[in-house]
């Protein structure tokens, strides 16, 4: 084969997979993108363009209503700091808790640890479903192994309170909790044994060690563990909606709205507008996610940089 022929093959190779490549990027971009773009662009149409067949995606009259009775039937501002409340203390202890148990399950070798993570590993593999009852079933009537009623006489109903993802998140039991112990075994299995050998000869023991030592080393892990954690609950509708009722967070609103906006109306909810109702609960759906996007325009960079040194992608 001939210079010319082979670099001609090779170009056509590297053209072939940047069109590859730039198919792709563009699919998933057109995946991720055309949802928010299809509710901003119902958000800000009036109810008269829903039923208007030449109205598209640009509507002819434009409003901010919808926002306007989103934020009011929601009580946004409220919702929106209870929900950052509760992620932002799940988070900070998920974070904590799930450093402590990926930390000994790399460092510390005991008895039947390689079980006990195989057990870990199964907790990402088997839907929440699986196990939802039980741990319903457990935090109505709490008795922190018998305990409680021994000292009051009775148990304890932890539902519609912020206890059970306080407890979960202490006891890494939270949601996605395998997956960050996951992260944090492997990120504390890269860092050289010598680090540690070098803190065990100056007199440090393994609580100074993982707090002064490991801890400021593992910032990557940190920082791709805690945007999950705080993600995952924000967005979460699966357990919020089951432990919380009656609180006003993003999720039990979100699937609250269309009844409580028929109920502003003063119609029957049987009997509202659906297409109206589905348009403003878009405009909710906006006003949810709208925090996450400013957070993740402060903090992208350090995001992707976590992700490539703990080693998730690559």
């Amino acid at each position: 084969m001939s210079v010319s022929r082979w670099l001609s093959l090779e170009n056509w190779k590297r053209w072939l997979w940047s069109f590859i490549r730039l198919t792709l990027i563009a699919g998933l971009s057109f995946v991720i993108l055309y949802p928010i773009l299809q509710k901003i662009s119902t958000a800000i149409k009036d109810k008269a363009d829903l039923y208007s067949p030449v109205v598209v995606w640009i509507p002819e009259n434009f409003t901010m209503s919808n926002f306007l009775d989103a934020i009011r039937i929601m009580d946004y501002w409220e919702t929106l700091f209870n929900t950052f409340a509760l992620s932002a203390t799940t988070t900070v202890l998920t974070a904590a808790s799930c450093a402590l148990a990926g930390y000994g399950f790399a460092r510390l070798k005991f008895k039947g640890s390689q079980l006990l993570f195989a057990c870990v590993v199964l907790t990402i593999l088997v839907p929440p479903t699986t196990i939802l009852i039980p741990i319903y079933l457990n935090l109505k009537d709490f008795t922190l192994m018998g305990l409680i009623p021994l000292l009051t006489g009775k148990s304890v109903n932890l539902l519609n309170s912020y206890w059970p993802f306080i407890l979960t998140s202490l006891t890494a039991n939270s949601l996605k909790a395998g997956l960050y112990i996951f992260i944090f075994r492997q990120f504390f299995r890269g860092i050289p044994k010598e680090v540690e050998e070098a803190a065990y000869i100056d007199g440090a023991g393994v609580g100074t060690t993982f707090t002064r030592i490991m801890m400021p080393n593992a910032i990557p892990a940190i920082i791709t563990t805690t945007l999950f954690s705080f993600v995952w609950q924000w967005n979460d509708s699966f357990y919020t909606t089951t432990y919380l009722t009656s609180s006003k967070v993003m999720s039990t609103q979100l699937s609250s709205l269309p009844y409580n906006l028929s109920i502003m109306l003063g119609s029957d909810p049987s009997k509202a507008d659906p297409f109206y109702l589905s348009m403003v609960q878009d405009t909710g759906i906006l006003l949810a996610i709208l925090p996450l996007i400013v957070i993740y325009l402060f903090v992208q960079r350090y995001f992707v940089e976590s992700i490539e040194r703990t080693g998730i992608v690559g």
